[in-house]
């Protein structure tokens, strides 16, 4: 038996059920765990408190599978932890009625840590983030392949968090038929085109379905700024519902290209939208200065940090960007704002945005909070699921 002994006190986080063990608890390793292997976790008086994975590599040593000292990690353990997720998907209101993409399995939160399914149409795509679920990679994927009836599983284990994990990156087909180049997915009221094999994360950000419903559903008449447009999310949820003019920035041409490809699978005409490949910061400055507005701007940037060390240049980030937001909407415009960060707390959040608002002279008021779909799932003991954040607000 591989065991890890925690210091003096540092059991505190998991006896609230929080999954991760970083190395500065750590005391001892009795035995020579490998990478990934299920480990025995004690704390300084020799209670058991968990069992997790392995990983000599990260920052974070032990990532937890179960805090129940009877339930073993072997094949029935992924196979119920795998149809509980996916049972719990199908149970979410309007799931295949409204929407053919979700995400099936959302990591920690899912008790899969390191582990992301999101599912397209007929196939699945796979990310494989921490060393104890790529050990037990061929038995996950068996398993996702017979609870789903997927077509395919495609694998894009293509991120830095592998190489943390002391794993190379890894992606292509694991199971099933290759997808095709591209695949459509239905989302209330719109229809997009996802490149699962080269687009951004497994494809798309599946996270901001409701959010882009919302402001589909109150775009009627307004000019928007989508800002950071990827494949043209929010511009096509602006688009459909009525906007007189939308603005697309995304600092790829390639992504562009996709919107525009959204926008016909939609039946949106060419006058009705432009794209901008430009460099988001650039550009708003360039529009401030030609006094440009917008009655509704979209702010949805990448993660600013993904770590504590870069979160006080993320708040700057953050902040800079709000005041070129607030200085670019027209008289009673509103502001879609969002955070993808973990670590950026929904309050540091609305501190900033609210600071950007005093240096952009801006009176304004919140009136809507944003958070992620709900197959993102949040959960309790591990605050650091609940990442996006959002907010709309008044200018006044």
């Amino acid at each position: 038996m591989k065991k890890i002994i925690l210091k003096k006190g540092r059991d505190k986080s998991l006896l609230r059920h929080h999954p991760w063990i970083f190395s500065g608890a750590i005391k001892r390793i009795e035995g020579t765990p490998e990478r990934g292997e299920p480990v025995e976790v004690y704390n300084a008086t020799g209670s058991w408190l968990a069992r997790g994975a392995y990983s000599p590599d990260s920052q974070i040593v032990v990532r937890v599978w179960t805090f129940n000292q009877d339930e073993t990690v072997d094949r029935e353990f992924f196979r119920c932890t795998i149809e509980n997720a996916v049972k719990l998907r199908h149970s979410l209101p309007g799931f295949a009625s409204n929407f053919t993409a979700c995400r099936l399995i959302a990591a920690e939160a899912d008790r899969m840590p390191g582990l992301i399914v999101d599912q397209y149409a007929d196939y699945l795509v796979v990310r494989f983030l921490a060393a104890g679920v790529e050990k037990h990679k061929s038995v996950i994927v068996e398993l996702l392949a017979a609870t789903t009836g997927c077509r395919g599983i495609y694998e894009r284990s293509d991120d830095a968090a592998r190489i943390k994990e002391g794993l190379p990156e890894a992606t292509g087909l694991l199971c099933g038929e290759m997808p095709p180049e591209e695949i459509i997915i239905q989302e209330y009221a719109l229809r997009f085109k996802v490149n699962i094999q080269s687009g951004q994360k497994t494809g798309f950000y599946l996270d901001q379905r409701d959010n882009r419903d919302y402001l589909r559903r109150h775009a009627a008449g307004k000019t928007v700024l989508n800002c950071f447009a990827y494949t043209g999310g929010f511009g096509l949820a602006a688009a459909v519902g009525g906007a007189a003019k939308v603005t697309n920035v995304d600092s790829s041409s390639p992504a562009l290209e996709m919107t525009v490809e959204n926008m016909r699978l939609n039946g949106i005409e060419e006058t009705c939208y432009e794209n901008i490949s430009a460099d988001v910061f650039c550009l708003l400055r360039k529009f401030r200065a030609e006094k440009r507005k917008f009655d509704i701007i979209v702010l949805d940037p990448p993660k600013f940090a993904d770590s504590k060390s870069h979160l006080a240049k993320a708040c700057r980030g953050y902040k800079d960007i709000a005041i070129l937001g607030f200085q670019l909407l027209n008289p009673g415009g509103q502001l879609y704002t969002f955070s993808c960060s973990g670590l950026m707390t929904p309050e540091l959040f609305l501190k900033i945005t609210a600071d950007g608002a005093l240096d952009a002279n801006v009176e304004a008021a919140v009136i809507k909070r944003f958070s992620q779909a709900p197959d993102h799932l949040v959960s309790l003991p591990f605050p650091e699921s609940y990442y996006l954040k959002g907010l709309l607000l008044q200018s006044r």
